[in-house]
């Protein structure tokens, strides 16, 4: 057996959101619940995931899906046309990315 760990498998998700259809609650900040990890997928176009607190902001792609951890502000800014979703896992669904921290 090899030491990859089996990856999170998402317990729910939102609707698949466009530029028009992307809810304000998404645009101004939020953030999930405890112990809620999302996980921001990109289908078509980018966005910008920012966080408050830390401040930090990364650019979110079809390639380079973005995990947010439990209770951590943020909101998304769009550049442009787009499709996402966001997927919900009871543990971080890329926990290689923490390594790097």
């Amino acid at each position: 057996m090899s030491g990859t760990a089996k990856p999170a498998a998402p317990y729910g998700a939102s609707p698949i959101f466009d530029e028009i259809s992307l809810p304000d609650k998404l645009r101004n900040e939020h953030s999930t619940k405890d112990g809620t990890w999302g996980l921001l997928r990109v289908l078509e176009g980018e966005v910008e995931l920012v966080f408050i607190d830390p401040p930090s902001q990364r650019l979110v792609t079809v390639d380079d899906p973005a995990p947010i951890p439990p209770q951590s502000p943020h909101f998304v800014k769009l550049n442009g046309p787009v499709k996402m979703q966001v997927e919900f896992y009871r543990e971080n669904p890329l926990p290689e990315e923490n390594s790097t921290d």
